[in-house]
């Protein structure tokens, strides 16, 4: 186990180091506090049918989520009864993980480079995802691209939800921001 005191993410280091004076000198910020910075990284499965039909299958993703980020996951459960859907209240239907600090830039650095690259076909993440307020959000269609998953053991493959929570006012930067952290954009 590495001393926390001495050990810093990559991303963390490449931030403080590079990335902080880049935006501070694109967007000329008075006050450092003002550059944006990562704030947190919400992951989430939603297991969908195959939880309603077998309640297991929240478990298993919920263990799952908590290999690839190294943190507990917590099972996402319904809301209310659908009986379109068969889903009853407080059914597990998913997991939700929320990264901050050390954990969250050593998943982006995983996420950045080497999940995305390992995906099938893949051409970069959309330039468009942001909500007007600083956010991104992407999908992944198989979980199984990241290295802690072992395929063989792999009993569902997941599709999820990644959200990367920026302190940035606009999109432009938050975009600018993971751009120097090498996000692959397509636009």
């Amino acid at each position: 186990m590495l001393d926390s005191t001495t050990y810093t993410p990559r991303f963390r280091q490449l931030y403080r180091d590079e990335i902080r004076g880049k935006l501070s000198e694109e967007f000329s910020y008075s006050n450092g506090m003002m550059v944006p910075r990562l704030d947190k990284i919400v992951l989430n499965i939603g297991a969908g049918s195959e939880a309603v039909r077998d309640s297991k299958k929240a478990k298993s993703a919920q263990d799952d989520l908590t290999k690839l980020t190294g943190q507990q996951a917590v099972v996402t459960r319904a809301k209310k009864s659908i009986a379109g859907f068969r889903v009853r209240e407080e059914m597990p239907l998913g997991a939700k993980v929320t990264l901050r600090g050390d954990r969250m830039y050593e998943f982006f650095d995983r996420l950045i480079t080497i999940a995305l690259p390992r995906v099938r076909d893949f051409r970069g993440v959309k330039g468009t995802s942001f909500d007007g307020r600083g956010n991104y959000a992407m999908g992944l269609k198989e979980h199984i691209v990241f290295p802690e998953i072992e395929y063989d053991k792999v009993d569902e493959v997941w599709g999820m939800d990644i959200i990367i929570c920026t302190t940035a006012k606009t999109d432009a930067e938050a975009k600018a921001l993971l751009k120097h952290f090498n996000m692959p954009f397509t636009s």
